[in-house]
């Protein structure tokens, strides 16, 4: 009984967390839709004229930016802007992570130091927005001429104090601004017995919502009669050779392979 008790249980609380991520899926479905448009035209505008496209995003937010570089079914120019500790946890300590975050200065040193250029666009994933290097960094790649596409929980302006000198959050320095409703603290579940909430979905939300807006700039790109530069699998037949293809051709705009 003790077993079939607990999977009971279990499998109450996976629904759960499937019906909050819905949820949550469903309402940047409908609520950031204009935002979604406005941040896919601007990525189609940005190719279309020749920039290049970049993500960041530091921690955990890292691995939505991650999902869309050099990734089949995405576009071949965007690239991952990297800061050196903060990408991942792979860092030891993992919290050293976590305090780079914090630290002024650091964004403005990585962009003087990377391809960034005016013309190009960027993406900031940060969940809070209230670290320095976020908002830093959306500070200084404006003033270069980069336009910014910020993703973050637009709550956390309302319940958490910002973290950088400015007093200002990620959302305040950028073109498009994206939210992810994902509520403060991203753990979607909690329970009695459990003294800590639980089961994050800010991954799944974000990772979707910055698809959504790939999958928007190819079509903007097509309905302009210019061919989205798009990767295929390399697991399917021909696909390697079409990526090779991509790669020639927009050689000069892909740093991943350099």
């Amino acid at each position: 009984m003790g077993e079939t008790g607990s999977a009971s249980a279990d499998g109450k609380l996976s629904g759960q967390f499937f019906d909050a991520a819905i949820g949550l899926l469903q309402r940047v479905r409908d609520e950031e839709a204009e935002s979604i448009g406005t941040a896919g035209e601007l990525l189609a505008d940005t190719v279309a004229t020749g920039g290049r496209l970049f993500a960041f995003g530091a921690g955990h937010s890292s691995l939505a930016a991650q999902d869309l570089v050099y990734r089949a079914g995405g576009l071949a120019l965007m690239n991952l802007l990297t800061v050196p500790g903060v990408v991942g946890v792979d860092v030891m300590p993992a919290t050293l992570g976590s305090a780079l975050e914090r630290v002024d200065g650091l964004a403005s040193a990585v962009l003087n130091c990377s391809p960034l250029r005016a013309g190009d666009a960027l993406v900031i994933i940060s969940l809070s927005g209230r670290n320095a290097l976020p908002v830093e960094m959306a500070l200084t790649a404006r003033s270069l001429g980069v336009k910014v596409i910020g993703v973050t929980s637009v709550a956390y302006t309302t319940q958490t104090k910002p973290r950088h000198s400015s007093g200002t959050f990620l959302k305040d320095h950028c073109d498009v601004v994206l939210d992810s409703k994902i509520a403060v603290g991203d753990a979607e579940l909690s329970l009695d017995t459990i003294p800590a909430p639980f089961a994050p979905a800010s991954t799944v939300v974000t990772s979707a919502l910055l698809q959504a807006v790939m999958a928007t700039a190819a079509g903007a790109l097509a309905e302009r009669g210019i061919e989205p530069p798009l990767l295929r699998s390399g697991n399917v037949d021909g696909g390697l050779e079409w990526n090779e293809r991509v790669f020639e051709e927009y050689g000069d705009r892909i740093f991943y392979r350099q």
